[in-house]
C-alpha cells in the first residue's frame, strides 16, 4: 500500500505541471521516475512516452500508466492514473468556478504570459536531455531528420512518425552499416 501511495503521490507531482500539456510534464517525469527513484530507464520513459502518443487519451496519463504498471502492476498504473489526473480535476474546478471573475484580469493574463516562457524553457531541458539519450549515432541523427523535415511540412499525425521512426531503425539497423 505505501509503494501505491507513492506512485500515487510522483504521479500528482508529474500531474501538477499541467500548464503546456505532456512536453511540459516530461522533464518532471524524467526527474522523478528516472533520476530521484530510478523506477525505469531514460531509454522506457522515452518508449512510454512514444507509445502514449499513439493510444487514445492523455499522452502523460497513458505514460504514468506504464510506469505504474511497470512499478506495481495493474493496481501500480491505476494509481499512477489517478495520481496524474487528480491535480487536473482540482485546477480545472477552482478555475471553471472563478474563470468569469478573473479571465480578463491583467496581472491573471501576465501570470500566464510567464508560464507560458517558463514552459518553453522546461520542454527545452527536455529536448536537451533526450537528445543525448537519443540522438547517438548518425543512424539516429538520420531518423530525426527525416522526421524533423516532414513534421515541418506536412501535418502528419505523431501516430505514423513514432511506426515510420520504428520501421526505419528496424531497416537502417538491419543493413548492418556500422555507425563508426
Amino acid at each position: 500500500m505505501k509503494e501505491l501511495l507513492e506512485i500515487f503521490i510522483v504521479a500528482f507531482r508529474v500531474g501538477i505541471m499541467t500548464f503546456g500539456g505532456g512536453y511540459a510534464m516530461l522533464p518532471i517525469l524524467q526527474r522523478e521516475v528516472v533520476e530521484n527513484r530510478n523506477w525505469v530507464t531514460e531509454a522506457e520513459v522515452l518508449d512510454y512516452y512514444a507509445i502514449g502518443q499513439c493510444l487514445p487519451g492523455i499522452i502523460m496519463v497513458n505514460t504514468m500508466i506504464f510506469v505504474g504498471q511497470k512499478r506495481k502492476g495493474k493496481i501500480g498504473g491505476i494509481a499512477a492514473a489517478l495520481g496524474t489526473v487528480c491535480p487536473a480535476l482540482i485546477i480545472i474546478t477552482a478555475i471553471a468556478a472563478l474563470l468569469t471573475s478573473f479571465a480578463d484580469n491583467e496581472i491573471v493574463k501576465k501570470a500566464f504570459a510567464g508560464i507560458r516562457v517558463c514552459v518553453c524553457v522546461l520542454i527545452f531541458n527536455a529536448v536537451t536531455k533526450l537528445w543525448k539519450s537519443s540522438v547517438i549515432d548518425w543512424k539516429c541523427f538520420a531518423i530525426f531528420a527525416v522526421v524533423a523535415v516532414l513534421s515541418l511540412i506536412t501535418s502528419i499525425t505523431p501516430v505514423v512518425f513514432v511506426v515510420m521512426s520504428a520501421v526505419l531503425g528496424i531497416v537502417i539497423g538491419s543493413l548492418g552499416v556500422r555507425s563508426e
